[in-house]
């Protein structure tokens, strides 16, 4: 298994309805570190920008609008394969269609207000990681058994 970085955004609605513990805590129960996490509003540029690779698509005005609307916690996991142990942690994009227990079928309450966000590939990773963290904000630890 290769170790990985990935970018998670816990998104408005997962802020406003209070489950960034809850989420922070299932990926760290699935083995997957925070070495970097933070709080901020995206200004309506930011997003434009976070989510230009969609800007084609029918859904990317509702996208930017509805990530603008409140905080977000944008944390970067580190971890064996994390990409794809996020997106399992995550669920599918539609929480009716997320498998049970995932955070989406848990906390989303559709397509787009689906709580969370994740890098879908190692490429992918890399640039939104870096959109919103300096390198000097990665930290590197080991865990301590329990």
């Amino acid at each position: 298994m290769a170790k990985e970085r990935t970018l998670s955004i816990i998104k408005p609605d997962g802020v406003k309805k209070g489950v960034i513990g809850a989420c922070l805590a299932a990926f760290e129960a699935k083995g997957l570190k925070i070495v970097a996490t933070k709080m901020l509003h995206l200004s309506r540029p930011q997003a434009e920008a976070f989510y230009a690779v969609h800007r084609e698509r029918p859904f990317y005005k509702s996208l930017v609008e509805f990530m603008t609307t409140g905080p977000v916690v944008v944390s970067v996991l580190e971890g064996d394969d994390a990409i794809a142990k996020n997106r399992e942690i995550m669920g599918a994009t539609n929480p009716a269609n997320a498998a049970e227990g995932t955070l989406r079928k848990l906390y989303a309450s559709g397509i787009e207000e689906n709580t969370v966000h994740g890098s879908d590939a190692p490429e992918t990773a890399a640039t939104e990681i870096s959109f919103f963290f300096a390198a000097s904000e990665l930290q590197s630890y080991e865990r301590v058994k329990k």
